[in-house]
């Protein structure tokens, strides 16, 4: 298996975890596991150069900190 399908189910699950806390509203617990999801996809995306990825990760970190710190 490459280093980056590693990442990305590594990414894939955080992200469900952090689906899940929210789901039982575990906060800010489930913040910190969407932060590092989306950092992990980030990275997916600089090893496969897709712009798209990183761009909607982005976007994604901006929201989760900008609700975070807003709540």
């Amino acid at each position: 298996m490459k280093r980056v399908d590693v990442v990305k189910w590594v990414a894939t699950i955080v992200q469900l975890v952090g689906y899940g806390l929210t789901g039982l509203n575990i906060v800010p617990w489930n913040v910190f596991a969407f932060i590092i999801g989306i950092v992990l996809w980030f990275l997916v995306g600089v090893m496969w150069k897709d712009r798209a990825i990183m761009v909607v990760h982005i976007g994604a970190f901006v929201a989760i900190v900008g609700g975070y710190l807003n709540s």
